[in-house]
């Protein structure tokens, strides 16, 4: 314990302010990114956009690709132009953005809002990095970024948190949470950060940016690495169903009063903590379970797979993940979800930091790793981009309850007004129950019963299954069975 509180000690002010950024950040965006699917996709007259499946799932997923790709040339531009400066444009344009979104209402205009947004979050992402990296030693650096993955995943947690109490009394409070709490980075960035030391350079800016592309290029003619990048995209496409797919799927098919009523037993204070005034639990208070676990087991977890050699500890993680998402979305009963998200957090927490050790330990050159690790954002970005199509145009046609209802009524020729600014979802179901002679819960029930939109577990958790077979083929082929 003595040896851990030195070694605190040696940690510059810098860190603990780049760490303190690094939670605030998260905090912004994960508060907003855990409802945004809700907010996108629920009907107008409770303050949402009533946009559709597919147009939730482009904007969710075009624009998280670009925020994963650009960083590969963002860090070129705080190498030119230095952190602090890099770090206040970076704030600037995700406090504006944030506090603009929340204005916004159509489409395209979402669309190139949450663009801009990205791009903040790009330069940002290097930057924090760097730093962490820069104000830690050989001796420090394990316990530092130990640190730092804590304060990502405790952002992760708290944000959603305000942003679930916050949406129930207006949607736009969860905008002005995250851009104030941008701008509380600003504050951090203008007072306390002190620019670490850096290898200046005068090369133009424009030849920076080109000789970083070039420079991602050359690795990736590295075909072990390109085909093990590649596959990992079919992990990251399954997990962020966490965040694309399973609060509307919650939302839309699952009555969560069992999940109140089982906090309201253990401790009447933490149901009305978490729960709603209806005595129901939010979908991002459910799915948030996911950051409560990692912050609670990582170590342990991290303690357990340090034994297994990185592929295979991965391999297993991805296993693990495919049968958590599986058993998330094959039932609609909100207390399976669960035991169901743990299971999935068990395998992320085995999958996730290991894809980063395999790069850089088994397969880029030593001479290499920063070149190698650079790439590494790559699979997240095309995997948030598939995720973005399984989230729309997948879930839209299988499992969307407005798509399964609207099937329903054609099926008997009964005709309802399209949905439009005057006729909103909420209109559109309380005529379509007047039609079918039911009320809500007996709806929903008919269409789950009917419809079978729970089938969509298959599709997930066989991109999961398929990952982890792909990458048992790979390991044999490039390793020659070695077990890397």
């Amino acid at each position: 314990m003595a040896n851990t509180i030195s070694i605190f000690k040696r940690f510059p002010r810098t860190f603990w302010v780049a760490n303190t950024m690094e939670l605030f950040e998260r905090w912004a965006w994960y508060g907003l990114f855990m409802v945004l699917a809700l907010y996108l996709t629920k009907s107008k007259d409770v303050g949402a956009l009533g946009f559709t499946q597919e147009q939730k799932g482009n904007i969710m997923g075009i624009v998280s690709a670009v925020l994963y790709f650009l960083p590969i040339i963002t860090g070129s531009i705080a190498d030119k132009l230095g952190y602090k400066k890099v770090l206040l444009i970076s704030f600037g344009i995700l406090a504006s953005g944030y506090l603009m979104m929340g204005w916004l209402t159509s489409y395209s205009a979402i669309f190139m809002i949450f663009l801009f947004i990205a791009v903040g979050g790009a330069l940002f992402k290097p930057v924090i990095s760097a730093t962490i990296a820069k104000t830690t030693t050989e001796k420090t650096s394990s316990i530092g970024f130990g640190i730092f993955y804590m304060m990502v995943n405790l952002g992760a947690f708290i944000g959603p948190i305000f942003a679930s109490k916050l949406r129930e009394l207006d949607w736009i409070y969860v905008f002005y949470m995250s851009s104030a709490v941008t701008v509380i980075n600003i504050i951090l960035v203008l007072l306390f950060y002190k620019e670490p030391e850096r290898e200046k350079t005068d090369t133009p800016l424009g030849q920076l940016l080109k000789q970083a592309l070039v420079n991602i290029l050359t690795a990736l003619k590295d075909v072990r690495f390109l085909i093990f990048l590649v596959l990992i995209v079919g992990f990251w496409s399954m997990y962020l169903q966490l965040f694309f797919t399973l609060p509307v799927f919650i939302d839309q098919w699952m009555d969560t009063s069992n999940v109140y009523d089982l906090l309201y037993s253990l401790s009447p204070a933490l149901a009305e903590a978490i729960g709603t005034k209806q005595g129901t639990v939010s979908p991002e208070m459910i799915t948030n379970a996911d950051a409560l676990y990692i912050v609670l087991f990582q170590v342990i977890i991290s303690s357990v797979v340090m034994r297994f050699k990185p592929l295979y500890a991965m391999i297993g993680g991805i296993f693990v993940s495919a049968l958590g998402i599986g058993l998330m979305f094959s039932t609609n009963n909100a207390l399976f979800l669960l035991p169901s998200i743990l299971v999935f957090a068990v395998g992320e927490m085995s999958t996730s930091p290991k894809i980063t050790e395999y790069i850089g330990k088994i397969i880029a050159p030593k001479d290499k790793v920063g070149l190698y690790m650079g790439a590494s954002f790559l699979p997240m970005s095309g995997g948030n981009y598939l995720a973005g199509v399984l989230s729309g145009t997948v879930y839209g046609s299988m499992s969307d309850k407005m798509t399964l209802l609207k099937k329903e009524l054609a099926g008997r020729n009964i005709k309802m007004p399209d949905i439009s600014e005057e006729y909103t979802k909420t209109d559109y179901y309380r005529d379509a129950m007047v039609s079918l002679n039911m009320d809500s819960k007996e709806l929903t029930n008919y269409l789950w019963e009917q419809h079978q939109p729970q089938q969509i577990w298959m599709v997930l958790a066989a991109i999961g299954v398929f990952t982890g077979i792909a990458l048992l083929g790979y390991n044999y082929l490039m390793t020659r069975g070695q077990g890397h």
